[in-house]
């Protein structure tokens, strides 16, 4: 497990009705079981905004924007604003090997149900006949044939748990760093889960305009 960063948190957005945070790999996103896993953005950012309130969370090993609420009035807007998709997330990853380019507009698209692979938990898996529906859009932005890899942006249109990991090992394609789904070949090529959260678009909670942050990956 990777040790929790001490860095002070990054705020690239505060607001009265929002907030939005650049997360570090290796930090939780809520507090874990147990004394060792309290340490978290969301117990870091309400010692500082004490109505800070979750509305949804990225994968420990996962970098970059997450959105916290500041009250429980913006936290059901904010939420019902997920619920309905009007909220754009896309995503930075490296991935093993050379990812071909859909064609088209560039962009393809993942259509695979996942479930829990209950015997390997916390893993997720392709699952066609329990699995929630489940859908990725992506598009290649480049390849790297001196290193083998692709660097690639993703828009996931639903929220299930893994669910970039999943969606591009089913394509054959692992993100490099990822400790519980790529071969040790590719996990071994980074200290970190080569995956971050890059951008949000959103209606503003109170008076319902679009708003977009952006997070340049670390990698």
């Amino acid at each position: 497990m990777l040790e929790a960063p001490e860095a002070a948190l990054a705020f690239v957005h505060c607001s009265e009705a929002l907030l939005v945070i650049d997360k570090p790999s290796g930090l939780l996103a809520v507090p874990g079981r147990g004394a060792r896993l309290q340490d978290c953005v969301a117990s870091r950012v309400q010692a500082e905004f004490a109505d800070a309130l979750v509305v949804h969370r990225l994968d420990m090993a996962t970098s970059g924007l997450m959105l916290m609420a500041r009250g429980a009035a913006a936290q059901r807007t904010l939420s019902n604003a997920f619920a309905r998709r009007e909220v754009d997330k896309r995503y930075i990853a490296v991935v093993c090997g050379q990812l071909p380019s859909p064609g088209g507009d560039g962009w393809g698209e993942i259509d695979l149900p996942l479930a829990a692979d209950w015997p390997e938990r916390p893993r997720q898996k392709v699952d066609v006949h329990a699995g929630k529906p489940s859908i990725t859009r992506y598009r290649v932005l480049g390849h790297d044939t001196m290193n083998d890899c692709s660097r690639v942006e993703l828009q996931p249109l639903t929220g299930r748990s893994h669910q970039l990991r999943v969606h591009l090992l089913a394509l054959g394609h692992p993100i490099v760093g990822d400790t519980l789904y790529a071969p040790p070949h590719a996990q071994a090529r980074s200290s970190r889960l080569l995956l971050h959260a890059s951008a949000l678009a959103l209606p503003h909670p109170l008076g319902g305009e679009r708003i977009e942050f952006a997070s340049l990956p670390p990698f």
